[in-house]
């Protein structure tokens, strides 16, 4: 049997919450607007989530209008559309390009 061995004191611990106020499929479209550029495994470090999640949530958004892909030699470009109402009843006088103005990364 192996003992455990303890983190040194001093090392913050990221805290990961239960539950967060925002969908992954946000979160994502958030990181996808700050950097059109950005490659699937860092959208997914940033969010918290797998690689095939984030690329489950990418063909989400894209089919359903609020994000297109384009190949740009060995990398993809995203454009969000960012006039398309928010998906929920409640909030469809709302655009994304609000929330995006909102929430957009602190630099």
């Amino acid at each position: 049997m192996m003992a455990s061995v303890p983190e040194p004191e001093d090392r913050p611990r990221p805290e990961v919450p239960r539950w967060t106020f925002l969908t992954h499929h946000a979160q994502v479209l958030l990181v996808v607007a700050a950097d059109r550029t950005t490659r699937v495994a860092d959208i997914a470090a940033r969010v918290g989530i797998s690689e095939r999640a984030t690329l489950t949530i990418l063909g989400d958004l894209e089919e359903s209008g609020y994000l297109t892909r384009e190949r740009v030699g060995r990398r993809t470009h995203y454009r969000v559309a960012r006039h398309r109402p928010l998906r929920h009843p409640e909030h469809r006088g709302h655009e994304i390009d609000e929330l995006i103005a909102v929430l957009k990364p602190q630099t």
